[in-house]
């Protein structure tokens, strides 16, 4: 990957699971260096004060750790990149603690560059089909089995796009014990499928009695997800307020 930075980056890493180790890789291809890694409370308790020293922290951690983690970020001023879903409900508070201390936080429920262009088709084509109510849309998503959060926070974040864009829906729905079919029409249907080995994949169908029309996005690995993170951190750096990869990509 090319450095899009005049200088190489002092990184933070939070989370180092497989994600974690991916975006080291990434990195150091790149030219960064990594100069922390916290991931577990112990780490915390014996590395916090080693936070103000790196230029930016690439978060990939638990949805139970991710808040945290990003206040600590904020308390030593260090521009953060949250990979980390699960942690929406406390989005509100996340972000009027960045904008009123003039913090920096990057989030995205995906950062896979094939996935936000993804999302910017399922929205024009969401707008479309708006106009031909005989169709119903339904939503998939299937990740490999140690992803905790179901739906995943990009299914959600596409079932938000179409409903932006569908007037007569009004939420979605995680289908479990129902079909999509017994589900009131207001609903947009989510279904969640956990195999082994299966980095992501997300479809989105639109059908009617006579055909449907489908969108699908298959991450081959994690590589995509690990090279929009760091991408997302060289951008990141010098920069204060509230970021997605809408801003990254002018998308």
């Amino acid at each position: 990957m090319e450095n899009t930075q005049a200088k190489y980056l002092k990184i933070a890493l939070l989370g180092y699971g497989k994600m974690g180790h991916e975006i080291e890789a990434i990195a150091k291809d790149a030219g960064h260096k990594i100069a922390l890694i916290i991931d577990t409370h112990a780490d915390w308790q014996e590395k916090e004060s080693l936070l103000n020293k790196v230029d930016v922290a690439i978060d990939f951690s638990l949805p139970e750790s991710a808040v945290s983690n990003i206040k600590k970020c904020f308390a030593a001023k260090v521009p953060i990149v949250v990979g980390t879903t699960g942690w929406y409900s406390e989005f509100e508070a996340i972000k009027n603690l960045c904008m009123e201390e003039k913090n920096t936080l990057f989030y995205a429920s995906n950062f896979s560059l094939g996935v936000n262009i993804f999302s910017a088709v399922n929205t024009k084509l969401a707008e479309i089909m708006n106009r031909f109510p005989d169709y119903r849309v339904s939503l998939k998503e299937t990740h490999h089995t140690q992803k905790l959060d179901a739906p995943s926070g990009t299914a959600i974040t596409l079932a938000e796009g179409i409903i932006r864009k569908t007037e007569k829906l009004k939420s979605w729905e995680l289908v479990e014990n129902k079909s999509p079919e017994q589900l009131a029409k207001d609903l947009l249907p989510i279904t969640a499928i956990r195999e082994e080995q299966v980095p992501g994949t997300h479809e989105i169908v639109y059908h009617s009695e006579v055909d449907f029309i489908e969108i699908k996005h298959e991450a081959k690995n994690r590589k995509g997800f690990a090279k929009g993170a760091v991408l997302a951190a060289e951008w990141i750096v010098g920069k204060t307020g509230l970021f997605t990869m809408n801003d990254l990509l002018a998308l």
